[in-house]
């Protein structure tokens, strides 16, 4: 039974219904969210298609023991195995293509951006004509792959390249040297490799070429003014004052050419076929795949590739990329 004060108290206040603009905001944050991902759907889906999932599928493969003969017949899921990694490790070719990769890639990535930084201080300065020259250290890097690996392929020819032709006639070479060819070590590198390993280091050059001559231009030029009049030479100037300047973008340098130049194969393939002791490991992958047919193989070269790849990225953005934003 209700008592005089429950009948007199007031009714709790009904909510108030928000205001039409709220409403019409959070119609509109909708709408902006679905034609977002209407927008971004169809890259969604060609990054499904094309990268995850041969990435998964690749992952599948290295775990089962197939070759291009039972490709058709077998299922996604077949018996899992380790053999192929067991294969992998256990193989000496494997270790030394791993080798010859290291050095390609270390001795590649040195030489190209030590070319590029070359360059660009040879470029610096402005005088006539300097913008013509610019362009023409674009055209290794822009030009096509099969048509400079031919250029060089009959450039270096020991029977009628004119690389041959002027080392025996001006250098006093006793006999052609078969560049591609030729296994002989010098250094402790064969030949071979330290020839595709030039290559590398010519076609990549106006890549570290751009970045360094864009940070170049973005040097203070009373920095460079204040060492000169403090009596600073020019290595001085160099060392002390452009050098640390350059560092950050040298180092994000050497990370991208080092992993493009470690999956290079187009180049080396190109060049030698792989022979001659410049096999890197892409080459061993497709030698497994299409000489071999072993598709399982093939996949778990390909993983521990990429595996030594996350690992060394992942040790650059732990030890370096905290130092080049703090600098």
């Amino acid at each position: 039974m209700s008592t005089e004060a429950d009948l007199t108290a007031p009714a709790a206040p009904e909510p108030e219904p928000p205001p039409p603009g709220d409403r019409g905001r959070g119609s509109l944050r909708r709408a902006d969210a679905r034609a977002g991902l209407a927008l971004i759907s169809p890259t969604l889906v060609i990054v499904l298609v094309m990268v995850v999932l041969p990435i998964l599928w690749t992952v599948l493969l290295a775990f089962q023991r197939l070759r291009l003969l039972n490709l058709r017949t077998s299922g996604l899921f077949g018996n899992f195995t380790l053999n192929n990694f067991d294969n992998v490790f256990g193989s000496s070719e494997f270790w030394g293509s791993l080798g010859t990769t290291l050095a390609y890639s270390v001795l590649g990535t040195g030489a190209a951006i030590g070319l590029g930084l070359v360059a660009a201080l040879a470029l610096r300065a402005p005088f006539r004509g300097r913008n013509v020259v610019r362009a023409a250290m674009l055209l290794p890097y822009v030009a096509p792959i099969v048509a400079v690996t031919f250029a060089w392929k009959t450039m270096l020819n020991p029977q009628f390249g004119v690389t041959n032709y002027w080392g025996t006639r001006l250098l006093g070479w006793d006999a052609p040297i078969a560049f591609l060819s030729e296994g002989r070590p010098v250094l402790g590198i064969p030949v071979a490799l330290l020839t595709v390993i030039a290559f590398e280091a010519w076609r990549s050059f106006p890549f570290a070429f751009l970045f360094l001559t864009a940070r170049l231009q973005a040097v203070p030029g009373t920095l460079e003014e204040a060492a000169r009049v403090d009596g600073a030479t020019v290595s001085q100037r160099f060392r002390h004052v452009l050098l640390p300047q350059l560092l950050p973008t040298i180092a994000v340098l050497a990370v991208l050419r080092f992993i493009w130049t470690f999956n290079s194969f187009d180049d080396i393939y190109l060049l030698t076929g792989g022979g001659a002791g410049t096999e890197v490991i892409s080459v061993s992958v497709f030698n497994s795949l299409t000489a071999r047919g072993d598709i399982g193989g093939a996949a778990a070269q390909a993983l521990v590739l990429a595996a030594i790849l996350a690992v060394l990225v992942g040790l650059y953005l732990w030890r370096l990329a905290p130092r080049e934003e703090q600098s």
